[in-house]
């Protein structure tokens, strides 16, 4: 049994947090500022272990250069009077991935938008250089924040931790001691002369993603990918690669695994599985998806507008929505030439696999050999298991808009609404399906219209 101390530093220890193989953390409170931390002690009977001592103090060194929001950050370094290093760390007040799985399945939808997150936080660690080696359901953390419309209840900012077996990556060779954890770990980690590079973390990465998307742990991945229903298809083959057995013929590093996951949710048909939607369209070919602080510069000149890369199609942003850009040619029976597409949510991959999820797809047809017309293209999209209300039209921002609602939907939306109007000087037909975030009534339905802006070729 540990026995809590009083105080560490100037700290009142409230409780412990967790016992590792190398530490102790406890919840710390500092009285002047009203501000709780985490505070990771080297264990009694490592203390005198020179080796480990020092990759205790590299994991503080490690972080107070990151300095990340998507890393668990270090305020300081202290000793104890018995000479023990400690850590003082950012308190992720809701808990771990582990703790999360094993309170309840986590469905398609969040399990891809938690793997993206992820993903992104070993990408820092990969572009300073820095290997983790040790990805686990219990070294991904949940820090507070505010919820986004649409977003989980219990869902929070993901920061990666425990950084006490990560090695730059010049220094991640030769007679490194076996580290990691079984089931997560990559098979090279089990030889002590082994080459250990960011494509271990992709191990990681691709486990952490079996296990999320429907595979339970010690499942190998030779043995077939099994994956929730909702997830695209072509996930499983990115998961297949990134849990190969020879390093070789995984993704080189997170962000390559993070550009074959978007590019597997893209080539999906993007809302043939939306049971909430379900229209039988073909694939939205999603170039990528785009960082809510780049939209401006990489989609448009003006901030909190998208546009697609040619510039013929635009919108205004709700806040906190993001934006990805792509093509479609059209529903069955009137494809032609891919046209600009977006798809705007405050989670646009996220959009196309959670059913409940508030988000719009935007679209904008050159001519086709058959006329398209408002009209004609609202009708043909009925939605059978919602109730239809009254077709209105609303004349912003110089398009006519005829706009069809449906409430009532006995799907994972509240409801569902299809627009579309002509666009100025003959550019087009402008065509929009929007998710309403829930609660939300006509007013955002229209404002989000009145800021879609079109131009002709």
């Amino acid at each position: 049994m540990v026995t809590a101390p009083v105080r560490i530093g100037s700290y009142r220890i409230e409780r412990l947090l967790g016992i590792g193989s190398f530490a102790t953390v406890w919840l710390g409170y500092d009285a002047s500022l009203g501000a709780r931390v985490a505070i990771k002690v080297l264990a009694e009977n490592w203390s005198h272990d020179l080796r480990v001592r020092e990759r205790f103090l590299d994991e503080g060194r490690l972080l107070w250069r990151l300095d990340n929001e998507r890393i668990v950050r270090v305020h300081s370094l202290g000793e104890l009077p018995d000479g023990r290093p400690y850590l003082v760390l950012g308190w992720a007040d809701r808990g771990s991935l582990r703790d999360r799985l094993a309170r309840s399945p986590i469905r398609a939808g969040p399990g891809m938008r938690l793997l993206r997150e992820i993903t992104a936080g070993v990408a820092v660690l990969h572009d300073h250089g820095i290997v983790h080696r040790d990805l686990t359901p219990g070294n991904v953390l949940f820090r507070s924040r505010a919820a986004a419309p649409g977003a989980e209840p219990e869902s929070g900012h993901v920061v990666i931790a425990d950084l006490g077996l990560a090695k730059a990556l010049a220094a991640a060779s030769g007679l490194t001691a076996r580290a990691g954890t079984p089931g997560y770990m990559a098979p090279e980690q089990d030889d002590p002369l082994a080459i250990v590079d960011q494509r271990a973390d992709v191990y990681g990465l691709g486990r952490l993603g079996l296990r999320l998307l429907g595979a339970p742990p010690g499942d190998r991945a030779e043995q077939g990918v099994r994956l929730l229903d909702g997830v695209p298809p072509l996930v499983a083959e990115v998961l297949r690669t990134a849990t190969a057995r020879q390093p070789a013929d995984r993704y080189r590093d997170a962000t390559a695994f993070a550009a074959a996951l978007d590019r597997a949710v893209a080539a999906r048909p993007a809302w043939r599985g939306r049971r909430a939607v379900g229209l039988a369209v073909a694939a939205v070919a999603i170039a990528g998806l785009l960082a809510a602080d780049s939209i401006g510069a990489r989609l448009s000149a003006r901030p909190g507008v998208a546009a697609d890369p040619a510039g013929r199609i635009s919108i205004e942003l709700p806040a906190l929505w993001r934006a990805a850009a792509g093509t479609w040619a059209g529903p069955p029976g009137l494809a032609g030439p891919s046209d600009p597409a977006l798809v705007i949510s405050p989670d646009p991959v996220g959009w196309t696999v959670d059913s409940t999820a508030p988000g719009a797809f935007v679209w904008l047809a050159r001519e086709r050999a058959e006329p398209l017309t408002p009209a004609g293209f609202v009708a043909a999209r009925p939605h059978s298991r919602c109730s239809a209300a009254p077709v209105r039209s609303s004349r912003l921002a110089g398009i006519d808009w005829l706009i069809a609602g449906y409430t009532g939907c006995r799907t994972g939306h509240a409801s569902i609404v299809e627009a579309a109007g002509l666009g100025p000087d003959g550019a087009g037909l402008v065509y929009v399906q929007l998710t309403p975030p829930a609660g939300s009534g006509p007013a955002f339905v229209d404002s989000l219209l009145a800021g879609v802006r079109v131009r002709p070729a």
